[in-house]
């Protein structure tokens, strides 16, 4: 399997539960298996939302305790695609095996001092490793906006 792609997101202006369901769903359009991880606090409450969070659609899902390959997206406290999923989402400063998986999605709230601290880590030993590494930013509406990191410059001659 080829390295992992890393992509990150920076909230801004909703909820952590807000911004994860869009994303969230964009992974199923795609057929994408997921892996949500994050404290069990965070994965209980986000549960709740993902049943209702549009009133014509529910996003299906499961947490780790029940029958983990019935379920496109899994909610757990630990980084094992026992739903095999191609794509991690960590919350709470999680981490993961990146060779386990295609993509991983970084979710950070852009005004914890200490997610940010932990996403640029992860941003770091992505780009490091040599992996391919996103970064998105919502913008108010709530949509994404990439910013690109800048090329090195080309050796003078």
């Amino acid at each position: 399997m080829a390295a992992a792609e890393w992509w990150f997101y920076h909230i801004e202006h909703t909820s952590l539960d807000a911004a994860i369901a869009p994303l969230i769903e964009k992974c199923l359009d795609r057929r994408w298996r997921v892996l949500v991880v994050g404290h069990d606090d965070t994965l209980e409450r986000l549960n709740k939302t993902l049943w209702t969070f549009r009133e014509d659609s529910f996003l299906p899902h499961g947490r780790a305790r029940t029958d983990a390959n019935k379920h496109p997206v899994l909610l757990s406290t630990e980084a094992v695609p026992a739903n095999n999923a191609k794509v991690a989402l960590l919350l709470d400063g999680s981490d993961a095996d990146a060779n386990l998986f295609e993509r991983v999605m970084v979710v950070f709230d852009g005004g914890d001092e200490t997610a940010r601290a932990k996403a640029r880590q992860q941003y770091k030993a992505a780009t490091d490793a040599g992996g391919a590494a996103r970064y998105f930013q919502q913008e108010r509406g709530g949509a994404w906006k990439e910013f690109k990191r800048p090329e090195p410059a080309a050796p003078q001659a």
